[in-house]
């Protein structure tokens, strides 16, 4: 999982590949590189490093000229970081560079045999293959090269390659991995996400999976891997270069955890209907007929996302009076899960792109299922493959670990509920009510941030703990597991969650004053059954940060949260969990946009 970009046009190319790949750092962190050329150059020139592209960036010589190239920022599955493990990766007689984004599942195999050809192997990756399969081939046109390689891979790929006897061009291919083009005025960009594009162009081009793509400077066409044109229509997208800056802020999740009032407001926008209480949601494609026959909902997500379901799922039982549940998505398709043709599934992903979601859309379509996208990334896999879906509108989110889209797709499950629900039998009364808290959001998100100095405050007195537990019952279940994840993501101590109602049934063990509990405690029905979870844990002197609507006697320390709806609660309750996460890795001086191990895409299984 990594970060691709490409340039070929007049302009000299090595500032603005390593421009992309800054932009592209987030997806991937442990080591960079980059290759250049020209019409006038005597082949290629690679430079590469281990670490972050400020190290890349300190080893590029200052003649280093060249008009086109492709750059790449590398996330390790195959082999450890260093400087022969980065991409691109290089044929032996210099000709050949390729960037790799996936994984090649028959890579053992290939390099066997190409080493008893008496192939020399530099590096311990996948990729590697594909350079010396590529400087193999003897067809004439790199475009079938590159097409007679890719018939012997097994696998993911997003790749770019380039070909010393081909200055004038780049040729790209995609499948399972994602390939996006940027079209400019007599210049052309690849990568393997918009950020890298919008500082050029806001005119795009997705590729499909199975399909490639021959980029010259004044030109560019789609094909195949089996060699037939395609029509590809450039697209205009909304974001802007400005949304990837951080506008002031130390950290792209500070920013983004700020910007979550207006992110809120963004996709809340244009879709109530007060006449009916009510909502539009013209892009699910679904009409009034066909949301009356769904008889149960599956939600499938991985990480953030398959928590964001969790929630979302408990919203459409609870308005909409339909059976839902949700499952990882990297569970569900190995499972041989039975498809049934009343069941309205839902994939969940930030990117569009999540490997393991993506795999179990297609597996559903593939049985004939109805399947939506939740989504952020206009014209991803999920958003093109699904029936129909939401776009949750969070902007750009560039921090690995997800605050806004976390809190945008919980509102996009609560407009969807609200939607099923008086397609059903929600009351006009109940619809009104629920319209009514959506719009308090961005207010009530707005006066928790206005808190965040008190919140890091209490970080700094759990910032010791080497462990947490994170506790919460029916709604507050799912924010305690976020709030879990988030933790651990970005300030690497341990954190558990578990249900409060099943304390006795063997957590109780872990109980003692080295380990903090953080219990979320709606004002709901179930108040004194989660006071009652508090009690057990005084009892055995644990400490406690509860979450709550006011303050809690039995907890050390509250963090009081605005009242919303019942059902819509969880979306606050979760804000304040952000920033105790954020402050807490602050103080422990971790690098919280790029955390180790973790990348923002995962486009791999």
């Amino acid at each position: 999982m990594c970060g691709i970009v490409g340039y070929i046009g007049k302009r000299d190319v090595a500032p603005l590949l390593l421009e992309g790949l800054q932009r592209l750092e987030y997806r991937g962190y442990d080591s960079a590189g980059i290759v250049v050329t020209s019409p006038k150059a005597a082949g290629l020139k690679m430079v590469k490093a281990k670490g972050r592209v400020r190290d890349l960036e300190a080893k590029v010589p200052a003649r280093f000229k060249g008009t086109t190239g492709i750059a790449h920022t590398r996330w390790a599955t195959h082999g450890a970081p260093s400087d022969l493990n980065a991409h691109p990766h290089m044929s032996a007689d210099n000709k050949v560079a390729v960037v790799h984004n996936g994984i090649i599942d028959n890579a053992a195999d290939l390099r066997r045999k190409l080493e008893a050809d008496g192939v020399e192997f530099l590096s311990e990756t996948d990729t590697e293959v594909l350079v010396h399969l590529i400087a193999r081939s003897e067809a004439e046109k790199l475009e079938d090269k590159v097409r007679e390689t890719l018939r012997l891979i097994e696998g993911t790929y997003g790749i770019a390659v380039m070909h010393a006897d081909f200055p004038e061009r780049i040729v790209v291919a995609r499948n399972g991995s994602p390939v996006v083009l940027g079209i400019g005025e007599k210049e052309m960009f690849v990568a393997s996400d918009i950020a890298a594009l919008v500082a050029h162009t806001r005119q795009i081009v997705t590729l499909d999976d199975g399909e490639m793509a021959t980029l010259k400077a004044d030109d560019f066409r789609t094909y195949t891997t089996e060699g037939t044109r395609t029509t590809a229509e450039p697209t205009t997208v909304e974001w802007e270069a400005a949304s990837y800056d951080m506008g002031g802020h130390d950290t792209y999740m500070h920013k983004e955890i700020h910007e979550q009032a207006e992110a809120v407001d963004r996709v809340l926008r244009g879709r109530i209907d007060d006449r009916f209480s009510t909502v539009h949601l013209g892009g699910l494609n679904l009409d009034a007929r066909d949301a009356r026959a769904v008889r149960r909902v599956k939600i499938l997500g991985c990480g953030t996302s398959y928590h964001a379901g969790q929630i979302g799922a408990q919203m459409i039982e609870e308005l909409a009076r339909i059976p839902a549940d949700a499952e990882p998505a990297s569970e569900f398709r190995y499972r041989n899960a039975v498809v049934d043709p009343d069941t309205l599934y839902i994939a969940v992903s930030q990117s569009g792109e999540t490997y393991d979601v993506l795999a179990a859309v297609q597996e559903l379509k593939r049985k004939g299922a109805r399947v939506l996208g939740i989504v952020n990334v206009v014209g991803s896999a999920i958003a093109r493959e699904a029936d129909g879906g939401m776009y949750v509108h969070a902007g750009p989110e560039v921090c690995v670990v997800s605050t806004k889209c976390f809190t945008n797709t919980c509102v996009a499950f609560a407009l969807l509920a609200l939607h099923l629900g008086r397609t059903r039998d929600l009351s006009v009364r109940d619809g009104k009510r629920i319209i009514e808290g959506l719009r308090k959001l961005p207010q009530q998100i707005s006066e928790m941030l206005e808190r965040e100095e008190d919140i890091k405050k209490l970080a700094a007195q759990y910032a010791d703990a080497r462990s947490m537990l994170f506790i919460g019952r029916v709604r507050g279940y799912p924010v305690a597991r976020e709030a879990s994840l988030k933790l651990k993501e970005v300030s690497y101590i341990h954190a558990e969650a578990y249900p409060a109602s099943e304390l006795k049934h063997g957590p109780l063990a872990l109980i003692e004053p080295a380990l903090p509990t953080v219990a979320i405690v709606p004002d709901d029905d179930l108040l004194e059954k989660n006071r009652a979870a508090m009690e057990e844990i005084k009892a055995r002197s644990g400490q406690i940060l509860a979450v709550a609507h006011q303050e809690q006697e039995k907890a050390d320390h509250t963090i009081v949260v605005p009242k919303n709806e019942d059902e819509l609660d969880p979306i606050l309750m979760g804000i304040p969990l952000q920033l105790l996460a954020y402050h807490t890795a602050l103080s422990l001086g971790r690098d919280i946009d790029k955390p180790r191990n973790l990348a923002k895409s995962v486009t791999v299984e």
